[in-house]
């Protein structure tokens, strides 16, 4: 068995890979790369192929998206240590020992992240993982480094290694024995918040997400939506919905939900009031679609009935939408300093 694979999923990326997996051919020496492809009809798949020796391939021959893609490509890879990356992300020297031996050396840790930097604006933090996720008690998640569109300098705040609560799907290392334990990606995320459901499934089976800060990426970012796209709005607001009703202890549930779905319409007119009409309707059909299927939310939270529906020490105590929109707190490090 090899020890580690960095896997890339590709759909139709074609300039992604020119730009972008170079570094990791540069940067991820004894270990094995391999891009899966996703269905893929611009010559990015070829180019890989003629240009990238180095470089395995495995095609599937449609779009199973994000959680698909991975799902289907990674039962076909035998190693121990995953390495999910997006294909819009450039590495730099060493990313991938610091993960590795947090790895090595704890054996609770299911998963690490490093630090995600913008490729846009570098010495800013990236919206998709920062320096590592958290959740408050409503279930919004956000990121050290990164608070809503509010995103940090970095100036070495977050230079540190830490427990947090999930790890970006941009860049994570995860343990292949317990993605398969654990059922991989939920797929009916698609392409968002599937690894903020995974890492929580794992933190209910008792084991850690950690943040290594001595592993720094640079991630594009919106290489699969942008923020403006109303899509992308449908699959937050759904899925975000769907991650409480399968994650949340019985006696929050009751509760928790429909404050979410309050402040949900509550952020559906703010977007129409903005002028934002198509992202306001996306809200109201992620909620359509999430009572829709709610008989099928129910039968997913009974299959995950044996993990444990329990206080998660890395979950973030208070309402960040208060904190951020009312209170005016910013950083994680103003947060804290409330209490």
């Amino acid at each position: 068995m090899e020890k580690i694979a960095v896997v890339i999923l590709n759909y139709n990326g074609l300039e992604l890979i020119k730009r972008f997996l170079p570094s990791v051919v540069k940067y991820s020496q004894d270990v094995r790369i391999i891009v899966v492809d996703n269905g893929s009809n611009d010559g990015s798949l070829e180019l890989i192929i003629s240009q990238f020796k180095e470089v395995e391939t495995i095609s599937i021959g449609d779009n199973k998206g994000f959680c698909g893609g991975y799902n289907f490509a990674l039962k076909l890879i035998d190693c121990q240590y995953y390495v999910l990356l997006n294909s819009d992300v450039e590495v730099t020297a060493n990313w991938i020992k610091p993960l590795e031996f947090i790895l090595d050396n704890d054996p609770q840790v299911a998963v690490v992240q490093p630090k995600i930097l913008s490729s846009k604006q570098p010495s800013h933090f990236e919206y998709a993982g920062a320096a590592g996720g958290l959740i408050d008690t409503l279930g919004y998640p956000f990121c050290r480094g990164r608070m809503f569109h509010f995103l940090e300098e970095d100036i070495g705040q977050y230079d540190d290694c830490k427990q947090i609560f999930w790890a970006s799907g941009a860049c994570m290392m995860i343990r292949a024995g317990l993605f398969h334990a654990m059922d991989g990606f939920d797929e009916e995320f698609f392409s968002h918040m599937e690894e903020i459901d995974l890492c929580w499934r794992l933190q209910r089976a008792g084991y850690k997400i950690w943040y290594d800060g001595n592993s720094k990426v640079y991630h594009l970012g919106g290489g699969t939506l942008s923020s403006i796209n109303p899509r992308k709005t449908y699959f937050n607001f759904k899925n975000g919905l769907s991650l409480l009703a399968k994650n949340l202890p019985s006696n929050e549930l009751y509760y928790k939900v429909p404050t979410r779905i309050l402040l949900d319409w509550i952020a559906a007119i703010m977007f129409c009031f903005w002028g934002s009409f198509y992202h306001g309707l996306a809200v109201i059909k992620a909620h359509y679609y999430f009572f829709l299927g709610i008989k099928n939310e129910i039968l997913k939270r009974k299959k995950n009935d044996y993990l444990m529906y329990r206080k998660i020490s890395s979950q973030y105590n208070g309402s960040i939408v208060w904190d951020f929109f009312i209170a005016g707190k910013r950083t994680i490090r103003e947060q804290n300093k409330k209490n």
